[in-house]
């Protein structure tokens, strides 16, 4: 069965309907997989909740709120359009197999996962749809470029396990074009409610604006402002230098291919200085990481527990230690790493330099396994993206795609003189050492 079909050979019918589900890609523009299934007809448009999804969210309270406010921000564009969701509980397979017989449609569309996951749940849902002679159409929507593109295969064949080529390659391919929209089916169906917080166990709703329209405008207001002094600002946690766009990307509410258009059209303002140009060019770079991660998952279904590099599989990581609680709650007694960790469980966001100095104290300092790690962040960031949080866990921990002659092993303490000097973030999150000299904080 193959991974991802084929539009070659199909063609479409305005009068016939085919079916979209929705997972992490809670939008209508510059979308892949919609795009796709307009080709073939009117769309209608279906979400299902189904048992790992509710377990999922079940995890993060304030992932589950942010989710409900995405799907309501969905919704309420597609009303706009003369349409509306379709909501559905239950088993994905048997629900999109229930209503394309109910409706007389062909085929069914998705945007493909690249977690091993949610590949083998996908899987799943492909064989129960085709068994009953409906067409599959999953789509590569997630990446900016396809991990599937001839383009970005290596010589052998493979995935890129190199950074450095891979972003050599990437910069070659992109900008994308913008997918264009698709038409929208009015059903006769009556749909079930849209999900709300307290259906995952989320006490309240979400605070703050959250959709495509919102991303799209913090996506502006990063180009017009910090952009242009990311390289400098994105190792400084109290400057706000970076996109805060790692919740929106995750849930698919801004397309990465939108992200980075918009990137490179601002990276092409002939008044720019050099270091402005330098800025965005890291930006960017920051986002080919994220395609290289996905890719690697993409291609590597073992990395959701087994380190890419095969000379540590056998290494005995530890899973528990005296401190790890401490590391936890941020109670290490490093300013700058317990602020970070108070920073995640307040906002359920961390600073991603920060987050690279925590990671480290865990895998080096307590000799932590990355596994713990992981799973410990994935009980508070509200971004949902695991493939994503295993390629960086790994990174960190020098298990994976890290070609570096030594692990990146950050000294706390000199971190903290480098990225935050004068004490401003440790203040903000610490406020027990508020009153103390910076030099002794």
């Amino acid at each position: 069965m193959a991974r991802h079909a084929s539009l070659d050979g199909i063609r479409g019918d305005m009068t016939e309907r085919v079916i979209y589900s929705f997972g992490r890609d809670l939008r209508l523009g510059d979308h892949a997989g919609l795009a796709a299934l307009a080709r073939l007809g009117r769309v209608v448009p279906v979400i299902v909740i189904e048992p790992g999804t509710v377990a999922r969210l079940r995890r993060s309270p304030r992932r589950a709120a942010y989710y409900c406010a995405a799907v309501a921000a969905l919704d309420a564009s597609l009303r706009a359009r003369g349409s509306a969701l379709l909501v559905r509980r239950g088993a994905t397979g048997p629900v999109l197999r229930g209503l394309a017989r109910a409706l007389g449609v062909r085929t069914v569309g998705w945007s493909i996962a690249h977690d091993p996951h949610g590949v083998r749940f996908e899987r799943d849902v492909q064989s129960v749809v085709e068994e009953a002679g409906i067409r599959a159409l999953p789509v590569h929507d997630a990446t900016v470029v396809p991990p599937e593109d001839a383009a970005l295969v290596n010589q052998r064949g493979e995935a890129y396990r190199s950074l450095t080529a891979y972003v050599a390659r990437w910069r070659t391919l992109v900008p994308v074009a913008r997918e264009p929209d698709a038409t929208f089916a009015l059903t006769e169906i009556a749909s079930e409610a849209l999900p709300e917080p307290a259906e995952f166990g989320a006490p309240s709703p979400y605070e703050g604006p959250v959709g495509e329209a919102a991303a799209a405008h913090a996506l502006a207001a990063f180009l017009d402002g910090a952009a242009v002094h990311y390289a400098s600002d994105r190792n400084l946690p109290a400057a706000e230098g970076t996109s805060r766009l790692s919740a929106a990307l995750s849930f698919g509410t801004i397309a990465a291919r939108t992200v980075v258009r918009e990137a490179c059209a601002r990276l092409g303002d002939r008044f720019l200085l050099a270091e402005e140009r330098l800025s965005i060019k890291l930006f960017l770079r920051s986002l080919a990481q994220r395609d290289f991660f996905l890719q690697l998952a993409w291609y590597t279904e073992s990395l959701e527990e087994e380190p890419l590099q095969e000379k540590m599989r056998g290494f005995v990581f530890a899973r528990t230690h005296p401190q790890l609680e401490a590391w936890r709650c941020g109670r290490t007694g490093f300013p700058l790493v317990d602020a970070g960790m108070r920073e995640l469980r307040a906002t359920g966001w961390m600073h991603p330099r920060i987050r690279a100095v925590a990671a480290a104290v865990l895998c080096f300092d307590l000799g932590g396994d990355w596994r713990v790690g992981r799973d410990t962040w994935e009980q508070w960031l509200i971004e949902d993206a695991p493939a994503l949080a295993t390629g960086n866990w790994q990174w960190s921990a020098g298990v994976g795609a890290d070609l570096a002659a030594y692990p990146r092993i950050y000294n706390p303490l000199r971190a903290a003189r480098r990225f935050d000097p004068v004490a401003t973030y440790v203040r903000r999150w610490i406020p027990e050492l508020a009153a103390q000299p910076d030099r002794t904080i």
